[in-house]
């Protein structure tokens, strides 16, 4: 038997603050509108002081694991997507994996920025087929708490918030991963990073506090780059899967900035209907915003059994990447 893997529960999670335009073009001296125009954003989520991110994590984890209805006990692994883990040392994925109680589950982080989603579901998909255990993908960031305050392009941008999916094995072979395509353009590394803190700049007292914060170097660069990756990537996948655009039964595209996915789809002839979009209500949380997607739209129009969804991101690396699902 060829062993598939399905995705037969989902969850998402956001913190309790929501934070509106207004608030933060109030503090960058931002005409009314302006973040809206450039990015399709209207609010997002923002962590309060007691939330962390093994706790957001955790949230989205148990909705999609009740939404599974599976024995904890049979969970054989448990990836954490995040650029945000509670701790630089000791990995985040292993504690959100006690408080779940997953307690014969393997646990390790996965720091693939934007498309750290794409990636720890690729490799969940391995593990379901050959291992014929259930995994469950968690990805999940604080992004409020890595932005520069001062600098616009990062300010307007990112969110806090968690997504979540169960893969379980599957004998239909129209289930899971039809089609992956994979990326990385390690020339434009420099675009969007934290400049200390790794082991190249490590903590220190002479480091300013502004560079253990995110920073874009050039937004126009990430744009253009950002779209020809999930553009190419996704044409892959679709070449991969012997499926076309008009196969696709949802795009769920990385919700980086609005003209971003709006210029992906364009690119790939889907009908803009088809597009899942939680941008205006949620932001940019980065590796979270698929899997929130996905949850956020099968809660408003359940995903019908056989559909094909198309998922792309790109982000800091760069590194990139698209997926054909079978539902």
């Amino acid at each position: 038997m060829n062993r598939t893997s399905r995705i037969i529960g989902l969850g998402h999670h956001v913190p309790a603050r929501k934070v509106g335009n207004a608030e933060i073009e109030a503090s960058l001296g931002l005409e009314g509108g302006w973040i809206e125009g450039r990015t399709g954003i209207r609010s997002r989520f923002w962590a309060e002081r007691d939330d962390t991110l093994s706790g957001l994590a955790a949230q989205a984890g148990d909705t999609a694991l009740k939404a599974a209805g599976i024995d904890r006990k049979n969970v054989g692994l448990l990836l954490l997507a995040t650029s945000t883990p509670d701790h630089l040392l000791p990995p985040t994925a292993p504690l959100v994996a006690h408080r779940l109680g997953l307690e014969k589950a393997g646990a390790v982080d996965l720091a693939g920025a934007c498309a750290g989603f794409i990636y720890a579901l690729t490799f969940a998909d391995g593990f379901v087929r050959l291992h014929n255990k259930p995994a469950l993908v968690i990805a999940a960031n604080i992004l409020s708490r890595r932005i520069n305050p001062t600098e616009r392009a990062s300010a307007v941008l990112f969110a806090d918030a968690a997504g979540a999916l169960v893969l379980a094995p599957s004998g239909d072979p129209g289930h899971g991963i039809l089609g992956a395509s994979l990326a990385s353009d390690g020339s434009a590394y420099g675009l969007i990073h934290i400049p200390a803190g790794g082991s190249n700049r490590p903590f220190s007292d002479e480091i300013d506090i502004a560079e253990t914060r995110m920073t874009i170097a050039n937004g126009r660069d990430v744009f253009a780059k950002a779209v020809e990756m999930m553009s190419r990537c996704a044409v892959e996948a679709l070449e991969a899967a012997g499926l076309s655009a008009q196969d696709v039964a949802r795009f769920v595209p990385h919700q980086a900035n609005a003209r971003i996915f709006n210029a992906v789809g364009k690119a790939l002839g889907i009908d803009d209907e088809l597009i899942v979009k939680t941008i205006a209500d949620y932001g940019n949380s980065s590796a979270a915003t698929i899997p929130l997607s996905l949850s956020v739209a099968h809660s408003a129009d359940p995903l019908r059994p056989g559909a094909k969804l198309l998922l792309a991101a790109a982000g800091a690396g760069l590194t990139g990447g698209a997926l054909v699902i079978g539902f």
